[in-house]
């Protein structure tokens, strides 16, 4: 008998309180700046910090309240920046702009310690392994944001281009030269 009253008291005290929360998060919701979340929704979202910012959100807010550039996302690149340009409604000079290279970590088997500080800052979770176990670099899921160079005790990690396999290969861009000239 007593077991049944406490359930019975248990759910009306979670369906009260459930109820409390609804009402709570409809009438004291905070409106955010829709611009701020389409900028946000269009960000890599991996929160690496490549951009000075210590995540998407602040640097979308940056963006949007005219604060950081448009081309302050470096895995995004160009094209990201242009996206960013037609969603302000601002004119943007890519020509001068210089695509960041990219670059991914790659650990050193023969001097990896195990030491798991490398892991712990990565934003993406790129690096696998165990204490006391050496490491590895998810090449598809490293953004090149270098946390883990600056962490590791024994510098074993050190960033390399990708390699070229048929899942990242993309094809030259003309060379400018060429690219006017009679076929």
């Amino acid at each position: 008998m007593y077991v049944l009253s406490a359930i019975a008291s248990l759910a009306t005290l979670g369906l009260v309180l459930g109820w409390l929360l609804a009402i709570a998060a409809k009438y004291l919701k905070v409106e955010s700046n829709p611009i701020v979340e389409e900028l946000e929704a269009l960000m890599p979202g991996s929160q690496c910090g490549q951009c000075g910012f210590p995540g998407c959100r602040p640097a979308a807010e940056a963006i949007a309240n005219g604060e950081a550039p448009i081309t302050v996302c470096p895995p995004g690149g160009s094209a990201l920046a242009e996206q960013f340009a037609a969603l302000l409604g601002v004119s943007i000079d890519l020509s001068n702009f210089e695509e960041p290279e990219f670059l991914i970590a790659k650990v050193s088997e023969d001097t990896c310690t195990g030491c798991t500080r490398c892991f712990k800052v990565c934003p993406t979770d790129a690096i696998v392994g165990a204490a006391k176990q050496i490491h590895a670099v998810v090449a598809d899921a490293c953004t090149g944001c270098q946390k883990c160079i600056d962490v590791c005790p024994t510098e074993c990690l050190q960033m390399h281009k990708p390699e070229v396999t048929l899942r990242n290969w993309r094809w030259q861009k003309p060379l400018p030269e060429l690219a006017g000239a009679p076929a």
